[in-house]
């Protein structure tokens, strides 16, 4: 499995919330829909040999005391709008629901790892590798395979599972979803991660 043992291999799904993925949600990425066939194929695959599975949630305190520079960035969560700890719209989608036993990592940040106790969780489970997929693949997935980085933790990344967006021209031009999807694969492939494809993963499961 390219290189990583499945026995010190965790799969982590990163942001699949509600407020992302259903239609006209506050922070709608559509592209968020379309990779939750391939995480599903992962999450059963995982789970059937045994695999810890955990998700990452971003959410944020009712009155927002946790926000920060996020405040500034995304006017939907400054006015509690989305991405609230505690409401349906911070919960993981229901297509990928969390199993009982699977940890769910409230973040408020987009690194996972930033001031959550995953890296306990991780260590406690004997993981060294975790496999990433989500949301988006140039922002949470990044930062979170660079936070694994820094904490000596391996990182592999399911191409075909992870999802940008659009961006629009903020000064340095504007990418579509599908470029910036590749500019991030491309930037964590030759400094954090392994990239794989999600049957290409599959294949190499025992």
């Amino acid at each position: 499995m390219t290189g990583s043992d499945p026995d010190r291999t965790a799969v982590l799904v990163i942001d699949m919330q509600n407020d992302f993925v259903e239609e006209d949600a506050p922070l709608e990425f559509p592209e968020g829909r379309r990779i939750i066939p391939a995480i599903q194929r992962v999450l059963d695959a995982a789970r059937g040999r045994g695999m810890p599975v955990v998700h990452a949630a971003h959410v944020h305190r009712p009155g927002g005391a946790d926000l920060g520079i996020h405040r500034e960035l995304y006017p939907p969560v400054a006015a509690g709008e989305a991405l609230v700890d505690g409401e349906r719209g911070g919960e993981i989608h229901a297509d990928l629901a969390p199993r009982p036993g699977e940890p769910v990592v409230k973040k408020h940040r987009y690194n996972a790892f930033y001031a959550t106790d995953l890296e306990i969780i991780l260590r406690g489970l004997g993981v060294e590798t975790v496999v990433l997929s989500g949301m988006t693949t140039e922002c949470c997935v990044l930062g979170t395979a660079r936070g694994a980085l820094e904490r000596g933790f391996r990182s592999v990344v399911l191409s075909d599972a992870c999802a940008s967006c659009d961006y629009p021209d903020l000064g340095a031009g504007p990418m579509s979803a599908g470029e910036m999807h590749l500019a991030a694969l491309r930037v964590m492939s030759l400094t954090s991660s392994r990239l794989v494809g999600t049957d290409e993963f599959l294949s190499r499961l025992p």
